[in-house]
């Protein structure tokens, strides 16, 4: 582990980590320590490893499990486990605990296999995939109560929105905005901000896409990375699935899925606008403050953590907020001020 580790920033500290988790695997006799390998990394400061099950408990447990290194000072390991106790409440399919470790950052979790959404999507099984996010989805916003998950507010949409001026205008595109162009800025953020901040809350997974839904044979999706749910905007998620940063569908398609899900949700009762021009229009607002973060939280994942994995996925999300901001009037200006940055911003080589 520690050769591939060794260009890192932290790797002394990884390395302790990792000396910790071995030795806690250790007591609890479920799985065969030296069976541990990489299962993935995140776009945060969580690592995953897949161990062997000792083979009396494969039966029980399943032939491997994986263990989660959260290192406490950085994520919120108790958040993780009450958002999956609410996903499995919900009949969502979630990783069950097998051992906790809250002090130290480690959990011991069920495998839910290596085939992402995003691995397996094609237009074939594209309908038959979105119909069980879908439903996953639909089950876990009926269970929504108040007062149970933080919540999505204005301070929370603000802080959001204003991670793309600082990493994608100013770090990534090295363009200083000046006070024009920072009002009209401002004024779309606060069109974007009324939109969401108006509309029905749920339970929301925040980052419910193709490369957390795990493709299983029963129970699909396997839901993974949730200890960021909150209270907030009833579009939220079906924008981050169907807008998805990583992989991107014709507008008819994504269209008709937002209809059925509309259709689905008023059936089962769930507070979706009931005008589905209005609701479009709700989406598309919402998916446009989620990927305005995108923009910057890539940037700053490269530019500050080290991370350059998501600065290829720039021009479809870059793609998404233009064909929205063009869509609407109280939008344009937003379109406006990206041909303006983008026109000022020295020659290094950026293509969107």
């Amino acid at each position: 582990m520690s050769s591939s580790s060794q260009h890192l920033p932290t790797a002394l500290d990884k390395d302790a980590r990792l000396a910790r988790l071995t030795a806690w695997l250790g007591t609890l006799d479920l799985v065969e320590v030296g069976s541990l390998r990489p299962a993935s990394s995140d776009a945060s400061f969580r690592r995953y490893f897949r161990l062997d099950v000792v083979p009396a408990l494969r039966a029980k447990l399943g032939d491997t499990l994986i263990a989660m290194d959260a290192p406490p000072e950085r994520e919120n390991v108790p958040a993780f486990i009450h958002v999956d106790g609410l996903l499995f409440d919900a009949g969502v399919t979630v990783p069950a605990i097998a051992a906790r470790d809250v002090d130290n950052g480690f959990l011991l979790l069920s495998d839910l296999g290596t085939t992402t959404y995003l691995q397996r999507l094609d237009a074939d099984n594209a309908n038959f995939m979105y119909s069980d996010a879908v439903d996953a989805l639909i089950k876990f916003q009926l269970a929504s109560q108040p007062g149970v998950l933080p919540e999505f507010d204005r301070a929370f949409v603000m802080r959001e929105l204003n991670i793309f001026p600082e990493w994608f205008v100013e770090r990534h595109l090295g363009v200083t905005i000046d006070e024009a162009q920072r009002a009209q800025l401002d004024k779309v953020f606060e069109a974007i901000a009324a939109n969401v901040l108006a509309q029905q809350q749920v339970f929301m997974h925040r980052d419910f896409h193709s490369r957390n839904l795990m493709f299983l044979d029963q129970g699909n999706p396997g839901v993974l990375d949730f200890q960021d749910a909150v209270y907030g905007p009833v579009t939220y998620d079906l924008a981050s699935l169907l807008r998805d940063a990583y992989i991107q569908w014709d507008e008819e398609f994504v269209l008709d899925w937002v209809v059925r899900y509309w259709q689905s949700a008023k059936q089962v009762g769930l507070p979706v606008n009931p005008d589905i021009d209005a609701f479009y229009r709700d989406f598309e607002y919402m998916a446009l403050q989620r990927h305005l973060k995108i923009l910057g939280i890539f940037c700053r994942l490269n530019y500050r953590d080290g991370k350059p994995i998501y600065m290829g996925d720039l021009p479809t999300v870059m793609d998404y907020v233009r064909k929205t901001a063009n869509r609407y009037t109280e939008l344009k200006p937003l379109a406006r001020l990206l041909d303006s940055f983008e026109d000022k911003a020295p020659s290094v080589g950026y293509t969107f």
